[in-house]
Order: structure tokens, then sequence, then C-alpha cells
């Protein structure tokens, strides 16, 4: 396509014969794109003759700058760079919106004034085709299409002596933003001007598309960022060579770590994790955990004593490492939820008010007001746990554990090591990644020791160096690990004789010592015997209303009660399991009960043999012999074996009322026969 001076002198030709609304001329010459503009200019009604005013004011003006900010932020630096390849020609480089205003305008300073006054290109000005005619802006902004207007093909002669380049910009969603324009002499313009107009609006498209994809990834980043925040254990992303990408404020705190320091390094240039020197060893480290393991963390620039921490690396498939810390506490805190390490007995628990209970009473809330290390000394059966839970749930350690050891049923050659735990490897048979000790359990808690006499020597040793310094090795570890514990020891022996006979620590029975709490035996606070008794009453027989006979007291007043409490709470268990009727009676008390009392022992009774007979109701039913036990011509059972239920549910069609009435029997009793022999009396019953 020719767009020399033949090509202007007969385009000017044909516009003045177009814009006096000659259409019988053949147009043909004219490029369609630019007669389609013409055609468009004059049915807006543009004045050919005349340049037009809509400049926006200076309040709509900055409207609109403010709602291109980020646009023209990218646009302006283009808009330079491409000036300083022109400048000195008398080229004006421009930025219009959508709607054709222009809002941003560069340009060499000694044409301004002249191009200002003979077209209005200023900032503000409108360069549609609404307004201006056909030119390079308006045909773009339609067409949505880079296109370049030279000389004559402008609309408005006041235009004819330029050139004009335009290129779209298009936003990341596919809108398009307004466009860049090159304005300049017509002579001076070639079509290496509109390529690099396109050039630049390309490189405009992807600057915002790049800063689509960082806004995209700052939003996931802040996400990331404000989850992990959110999470109390410690929290870090690394990159596959273990460069620190985020880290919650859990982590920081617990590695002792500023961010600052931190992000953009090696995680392993600052810590190390079970000894480990390299990156690589680190790494190597990670993907061996599948899941949590204990290890421990050393940072050398806070401490020579590495923490232990429990930790999790997950892999992610871009190779990016999810490594989350558990702090010990954290592990020992789930660790009691599950195994119920938890103390529910409370001073209002206790039954009893003798003198020598509220004693006993008094001394354990002077006990919970009190961190100091407890002993209870009493006769086994006299609920030493319970005094011991008590405490605890009185203190400040109440929200913590309570972790309570019997001494006396671990085995020796473990004891230690049940104790304090025990460290990776540490012997034959331990567990591969280590265990901790009931004393690492208890942390922010109470221990409770219960048959402190029977503990080893050896291992008295080391408890009076934990009870020392509140810090435990564990057995085969090498650096200690502090713990906030209540000690609670209690014991049925005498330890001052044990400290005597050289079985027993003398320092560590002093050091148990401070708070002592003697519980009584039952036989010294038997004027609680009622309380008790009513108690155990209703925790066996909750909702039964169920009576006591009098000579049941006068038996239970006179028994020595050598197994305390628990020998009473067992006496009222069996008894309510024999009674029938809702009273206890003194045939429902054990021999053993009897005979401490000095009352006579009588045989338990058991229903005499009947003959089973027609139960008189309904039809009789015939029955398997052999399964009912029932002999032709009449046999003699138990009411309450077996065969007699058997044969009596089948004679009653499975009704319980009926086959308790024909057998003699309560419904208490039939009951629990049928719960003992696994009878269901709905298999009895006519299908």
């Amino acid at each position: 396509m020719d767009l020399g001076s033949e090509y202007q002198i007969t385009l000017h030709n044909l516009w003045e014969h177009f814009i006096w609304g000659d259409d019988r001329m053949d147009y043909s010459p004219v490029r369609p794109e630019v007669l389609a503009s013409w055609r468009r200019s004059r049915d807006f009604g543009v004045n050919p003759q005349q340049v037009g005013r809509d400049v926006l004011t200076p309040e709509a003006l900055s409207v609109r700058l403010a709602a291109h900010a980020e646009l023209m932020d990218v646009v302006h630096p283009y808009l330079e760079q491409i000036h300083t390849v022109v400048r000195g020609k008398g080229f004006f480089i421009e930025f219009c919106d959508m709607d054709g205003y222009i809002l941003d305008l560069i340009g060499d300073p000694e044409m301004m004034g002249h191009i200002e006054e003979q077209s209005r290109l200023v900032v503000g000005a409108n360069r549609s085709e609404r307004v201006a005619g056909t030119n390079a802006i308006g045909a773009c902004l339609f067409e949505r299409k880079p296109i370049q207007i030279w000389g004559e093909e402008h609309y408005l002669a006041s235009h004819k002596e330029y050139a004009c380049s335009s290129a779209p910009i298009f936003l990341p969603d596919g809108t398009m933003a307004g466009c860049i324009n090159a304005t300049g002499p017509a002579g001076d313009v070639h079509l290496h001007t509109l390529g690099m107009i396109m050039s630049a609006a390309g490189g405009i498209e992807k600057e915002m598309n790049i800063r689509r994809i960082n806004r995209s990834i700052e939003r996931v980043s802040a996400q990331r960022n404000t989850i992990i925040q959110s999470i109390s254990d410690g929290m870090i992303l690394l990159s596959a060579d273990g460069t620190v990408i985020q880290i919650n404020d859990a982590a920081l705190r617990q590695l002792h770590l500023r961010a600052s320091e931190c992000v953009g390094r090696n995680l392993f240039a600052l810590i190390s994790i079970d000894g480990n020197e390299t990156p690589a060893a680190h790494i190597e480290l990670l993907r061996r955990t599948a899941a949590v393991t204990e290890v421990s963390i050393l940072q050398p620039a806070y401490s020579a004593i590495p923490a232990v921490f429990n930790i999790r690396a997950v892999f992610e498939e871009e190779g990016d490492i999810v490594l989350c810390l558990y702090e010990q506490k954290t592990i020992t805190r789930l660790v009691n939820q599950i195994g119920g390490f938890r103390a529910k007995y409370t001073l209002e628990s206790i039954i009893g008010s003798a003198p020598r209970t509220r004693q006993m009473l008094e001394q354990c809330r002077s006990a919970g007001r009190s961190l100091s290390n407890v002993l209870i000394m009493g006769e086994s059966g006299t609920g030493k746990e319970l005094l011991a839970q008590a405490i605890h749930n009185l203190s400040s350690h109440s929200d913590g554990p309570f972790v309570a050891v019997n001494c006396a049923a671990l085995p020796k050659g473990l004891v230690e090591s049940e104790l304090f735990g025990y460290a990776k490897g540490a012997f034959t048979g331990a567990s591969r990644d280590g265990n901790p000790g009931k004393f690492e359990l208890a942390n922010g808690g109470t221990i409770f020791l219960d048959e402190i006499g029977d503990m080893p020597l050896d291992v008295q040793t080391t408890l009076l160096r934990v009870l020392e310094t509140r810090e435990v090795v564990r057995v085969g570890g090498k650096y200690p690990t502090h713990v906030d514990v209540r000690v609670i020891a209690a014991t049925n022996a005498d330890l001052a004789q044990a400290v005597r006979n050289k079985t027993f620590r003398k320092d560590l029975y002093y050091r148990l010592n401070v708070l002592t709490i003697d519980v009584p035996p039952l036989s010294e606070r038997m004027a609680d015997l009622p309380l008790l008794v009513e108690h155990f009453v209703h925790l066996y027989a909750p909702g039964e209303i169920i009576r006591i006979a009098p000579e049941v007291y006068s038996i239970l007043s006179r028994c020595s009660w050598p197994g305390n409490i628990r020998q009473l709470e067992n006496a009222i268990e069996r008894a309510i399991n024999l009674q029938e009727d809702g009273e206890i009676r003194p045939e429902h008390l054990s021999a053993e009960v009897l005979e401490e009392a000095g009352a006579e022992v009588r045989p338990e009774a058991r229903p005499e043999p009947v003959r089973l007979q027609d139960p008189g109701e309904g039809a009789w039913l015939s029955a398997d012999p052999a399964a009912a036990g029932y002999q032709a011509g009449g046999g003699f059972l138990f009411p309450d074996s077996r065969e007699a239920i058997e044969f009596a549910l089948t004679q009653c069609r499975g009704n319980v009322a009926r086959t308790g009435r024909f057998l003699g029997l309560s419904r208490r009793t039939l009951y629990r026969r049928l719960a003992e022999f696994g009878l269901d009396p709905a298999t009895y019953r006519p299908r």
C-alpha cells in the first residue's frame, strides 16, 4: 500500500467530497478501516473544520488518574523510553483510557504550545472518534487493534499534518484499559513507529500480568503466613535446600531466632538437629522423619545445651519442606490427654466428718496452697491416692497432668527408665526414638509416687538429684531437661525405721517429708462408717432404694477393718449383689466380715429344689427333655438353675414376669441369672 504523496493527494480530494456528503464517488482508494472511521465520524456529527472541546475538569481528571494509578505507574516509564528515541523530532507520546481521554502526555517542550493551540492535544482532552473524528487513538479504541493514521487519513483538517500510531493495552483479565499513541509530523512517521508502539504496549501488558501474578503470590503467601501464625506449634517452610521461606512466631520463639536473621538463609546454618553438620545431612534426616520424631536441637548462639523437640517433616511436590516443631510440653500435654493422666477427685470426694477426718482434710488444704513436696502416710486401703488427687486439684498445678506411679509394681531393672525416660538406643529393646519418663509426662503438673518405700536405693539417689535440680537426664542421655513437677509421695511403711535400717536414704526422706499427712485407718474414724456405707450403696445401686438392716450396722461397727475403706467398699458391693428385696441383711455379708465382728456365720441360702409343673396359663408346650433338663414323670431342679429357667421360659412363652412367678424368683435374681447364662427371653416368644 502506497502511503506517499500521490495517495495523500487522492485522499484529500476524496475527503472533500466525503465531508460534503457525496456518496457517488469511488472511495475504494481509501483504506477500509479509514473509510469506516470517516463514516462513523460523520454519523457522530463531528465538524471536520473545528477541533472538539471535550476536556476534563481538574476534579474529573483526578478521579480518572486515581482509577488508573497502577496502570499509569507502569505506562509512564514506557512513554519516557519511547520519547528518548524520538526526542527533538516534534513527537508527542500519549496514554489514553478506554473513553479516549489523554491521561499522560510527553513531548518536546518547544512544540507543546503549538500543538495545544492547534489541536488541543493536552492532558484531559478527549481523542475518541466521537470528539476528534478519525485518528489513531479513536480508531484503535474502536477496532481494539493497532493502527496508524497518516496525514490526509485524519477526519479533522487541523490533524492532517500529523501521523499517529496507536496500540491497545489489555489487562490480564482481557479487558482493554486504553492505548498508547505516538503523534508526530506526517513526513517523519514510518511503519517502524507503529512497531515501536506495539512493542511498548506488549511490554506494559506483560508487566501488568507480572504484577497480577505477584499480587496473587503475595496474597497466597499472606494467607499461608496467617495460617502458620495461627498455629501454636512451631512451623517453618523451607526450600528444597533448607532455605527459610516462612517461619511463624512460635518457631522463632522456640529456636530463639529473629525473622530478619533467618528468612532467606539456610536454616541449618543457624541450628543443628541431632548433631548433623551439613544442610544435606539435615535434609536426609528430615526425609527419614516419616512421623513425629523426637530430636535434640542445638542453637549455638543461644545455648550450648540442646533442647528436646518433636519434629515432623512434610515434603511438598514442588520440593519445599514443611517442618513442624512440637515442644516437649506440647507432646506431653497430648499424651496426658489421651492417656487420661487427670485427677478426678477433690476434697468434696472425701467422705466423713470424724475429728481425725477433719484434721486430715485441713492438712490437705494446707498442702494444696503450697508447692512443697508432700508425704502421705497411712495403711493400705485408706485412700492415699484420693488425697493426692485432691491436693493436686487444690494447687496451682491443677491444670497440669496428674501422673500416678506405683513404685512397688515397677520391674526393678526398669524403675529408672520408667521414671526418668531413656534416650535413643539406650539399651537393647529400647524404642528407636527414645521415650519420655513419668517425670517428663508430669511436667506442669503433679507426680504421685505411691509405695515410695519400695523404691530401690540406686533409683533413690537419682530421684534425690531430680528433686534438688528439677532436671531430668534420661537413661543413656547426655543433656538435662527441666521439669516443673509437684511431687507427692505415699507409703504404708515406716520410713523412719527404713532409714534406720538403711533401706531408705535419709536425705531423700527429709527432702520428701516437707509436708506430712497422716491418713487414719478406718478403725480410728468409725464415726464416718454410716456415711461411707451410704456412699457405697449409692455408688453400686444408683437410683435404687436399699435399706440397711440395723443389725448390719452393728456388725460393721464391731469389725476391725484391716483392709480399711477398700475392704468396706468390697463388703457393701458384695451385699448389694446378693440382696434381692431391697434390704441388706447379715446373711449378705461375707464370712470374713462376720468373723471379724464376732457374729454367727451362716451359709448363704439357696432356693429349695422344686418339681417343675404346668404354669396353668395357656396350653402346655412340649419341650426338648434334654434341653430343658426335665425328665418324663417329673424331676427336681433348683429354680435358679439354667435348666429350670430355660424350661420355665419355654412354658411361659418368654414372659419374664410369668417365668419369675413360676420359679418363685424375684425379678432382680431372674434378670441376673439371665445375664449370667446369656439367655434372651425374646427367643422363647412365639413368632
